[in-house]
């Protein structure tokens, strides 16, 4: 009895535990080299010695790593989520002023409920505070703090909004 008779029985365990660990990286690089083991194992079925099936399966995975990789991963990043999150959905937020928004600070009530502390836009021309229940925008978020401008809002739109904030 040969042990390379049972060679096709540790290629499948290769190929399980990579199978395995890229569930758990998700990157395709263990399922490239699963593939490739695949490769060998097939190559052992089909009577190649052990030297060949390793040859074939080193190869193989090479070039999927290389070649089939990178396009599998730009088509799969390519449909990205366009929703913006985070900091990132903040910007171009209306607020009402809660305690007087002057260029060093204050308190603004974000359309989501979130309170946030403020400070106006240094690039802003108009008012150098604005009081309570002024409505705003947020331009950009430093840190913890909305850098924030005068909004202009209608009259109708202004009451509706104001009492859904407060």
């Amino acid at each position: 009895m040969d042990i390379t008779s049972y060679a096709w029985i540790a290629w499948l365990v290769l190929i399980l535990v990579f199978v395995i660990i890229e569930m758990l990286t998700l990157d395709f690089v263990f399922l490239m080299i699963a593939i490739g083991s695949l490769g060998g194992l097939l190559a052992g079925l089909l009577g190649a010695p052990w030297w060949l099936q390793l040859i074939i399966a080193a190869a193989l995975s090479v070039v999927l790593v290389f070649f089939i990789r990178p396009p599998l991963l730009h088509r799969l990043k390519r449909g990205g989520d366009p929703t913006k999150s985070n900091v990132d959905a903040l910007i171009g937020m209306n607020g009402v002023v809660v305690s007087t928004v002057s260029r060093t600070a204050g308190l603004v009530k974000l359309s989501v409920g979130e309170t946030w502390t403020a400070r106006l836009s240094p690039a802003q021309a108009g008012p150098a505070e604005l009081v309570p229940g002024e409505h705003v925008i947020v331009l950009s978020i430093e840190g913890a703090t909305a850098v924030v401008a005068p909004s202009p809002v209608s009259a109708g739109a202004g009451d509706l909004t104001e009492r859904s904030l407060t």
